[in-house]
């Protein structure tokens, strides 16, 4: 595929970044994606590898050595019609998906994977560019309904999916917005949430309707997930309406930190935080806002969601931003004989990591401190490994200074209460429980009523939730029609 002899030839380049001041100033993306003609040689440095083991590693099994192939012959726009057989969004994995398809690249045993992410960034951006991204409705009407509750990742490609079989869906949204986790959990330096916004304007010209601020079921009382609803559905009332329910919800309720001092003014969720800035981003106006400006931070979770915290708190100007993370401090390069085709793990800094942040590993949190009822201080102790799992160093107990502590510590389980509504059965996790099998897959203990992406899966990456509305859309179409035209 692309130039037989270009991996030996051509070396990786990485998609750039603006200047860490410039971006700073703002909340817009700041990625610098490859020209056309960078593309054209990176797709070249995709082998003729016989095994291309990078189909798997991607979760929705992007045909990844014909896109590159195209790309590097120059037809980009059967490059797009490629990369869209599979992916419904590529302009969101291309901007916000860890790539495990690189990880698994035959290139990455001994060299620099295929630049997979920014070739695929490429393709879709140049398609908008081109307006070779146009609805697709379907010609023939079906007659059956769909309720889909939940827009994220999950909820709009199943709905996509749907449409253009013939269905007519609806998508039952509680935020005021479209798009779910995507748009209000993912900050929009890392991905702008018009790329959101013009995909639901494509999917309405293809017959989907959105309802926005409509609760399905009830939410837990105190709970603190982000919620903007104004009116609310039943279960009931959604079964006996429509043809078939799919509950493509997120895993939102956040792993807490039950330690002294929790209950402190300054101790918040990530997902208390993170929302209420994308909201003030597209314009509207807060109260009380959750503010980093000149506070000391300290961020408690080393995954994505607290390098996105991370991000946002440099934004507000804080004085000082410390990251924790309770397992030991991975190697800096995987040893990738061992590893390869598999995720690794390794060390992974991210841009806002670049941005300024003091990282600590093998630590963790014993107490929030705080003077009248304020936060002011985070005590903390060691970790190392000890038979097999973490023990406390002896007299490594410290005291961070600390004005704001955001707790990102993952999320467990979808919110209890949109399951107990339909009365789904859940897994030893807290998840829906349904299968994934051929015959019968997504489908719940309940009658009609089905599970993909987040709540049935549990917290994972947006192209899993893809995959999963796509071929929970296969499964509802199959229980409609008795059979499907759509790929699983």
């Amino acid at each position: 595929m692309g130039k037989v002899t270009g991996f030996m030839e051509y070396e990786r380049l990485e998609e750039g970044y603006e200047p860490t001041a410039k971006r700073l100033k703002n909340y817009k993306e700041f990625v610098i994606g490859l020209k056309p003609e960078e593309s054209k040689v990176q797709a070249a440095r995709c082998m003729d590898c016989g095994t291309p083991f990078c189909n798997n590693g991607c979760p929705v099994n992007n045909v990844i050595p014909d896109f590159n192939d195209l790309v590097y012959r120059g037809d980009w726009q059967n490059a797009i019609h490629v990369l869209h057989s599979t992916n419904n969004f590529p302009e969101f994995t291309g901007r916000i998906c860890p790539a495990p398809c690189e990880a698994a690249c035959t290139l990455n045993v001994n060299a620099d994977a295929v630049g997979i992410k920014s070739i695929e960034h490429a393709i879709i951006d140049r398609a908008w560019d081109e307006g070779w991204v146009k609805p697709q409705p379907s010609a023939h009407k079906t007659g059956k309904t769909v309720a889909i509750v939940g827009s994220g990742p999950a909820g709009l490609a199943a709905a996509q999916q749907l449409a253009r079989a013939g269905h007519s869906v609806t998508v039952f949204e509680k935020n005021d917005r479209v798009g779910g986790l995507l748009r209000y959990g993912i900050p929009d330096f890392k991905m702008e949430k018009s790329h959101i916004d013009r995909r639901v304007k494509q999917m309405e010209a293809e017959g989907v309707v959105f309802r926005t601020s409509v609760l399905v079921g009830e939410m837990p009382k105190g709970s603190k997930v982000t919620n903007w609803a104004k009116e609310s559905v039943s279960a009931e009332q959604l079964k006996s309406e429509f043809d078939a329910v799919l509950l493509a919800g997120g895993a939102e309720q956040s792993r807490d930190l039950p330690v002294p001092g929790r209950d402190l003014d300054g101790v918040h969720f990530a997902m208390e935080f993170l929302p209420q800035q994308n909201k003030v981003n597209a314009g509207d106006k807060l109260k009380g806002q959750l503010r980093a400006d000149g506070k000391h931070v300290v961020v408690i979770g080393g995954g994505d969601t607290g390098s996105d915290c991370v991000g946002t708190s440099n934004r507000h100007g804080a004085a000082s931003v410390v990251q924790f993370e309770l397992m030991p401090m991975p190697p800096e390069v995987e040893d990738r004989p061992l590893t390869w085709p598999y995720w690794p793990i390794k060390l992974r800094t991210s841009s806002s990591h670049e941005e300024g942040c003091q990282r600590e590993f093998a630590i963790a949190t014993k107490e929030f401190l705080g003077e009248k009822g304020k936060l002011t201080g985070v005590k903390t102790v060691r970790l190392e490994w000890q038979g097999g799992k973490m023990t406390e160093v002896p007299g490594s107990e410290q005291v961070l200074k600390a004005d704001m502590a955001l707790l990102a510590m993952g999320f467990v389980n979808p919110v209890a209460t949109l399951l107990e509504a339909f009365g789904v059965d859940k897994d030893a996790r807290g998840n829906a429980r349904a299968s994934v099998d051929l015959v019968g897959g997504y489908k719940t203990n309940v009658d009609k009523v089905f599970a993909a992406g987040d709540v049935r899966r549990g917290q994972s990456l947006v192209v899993w939730a893809i995959r999963e509305g796509r071929q929970a859309a296969r499964a509802v179409d199959e229980f409609l029609q008795g059979s499907s035209n759509l790929p699983r």
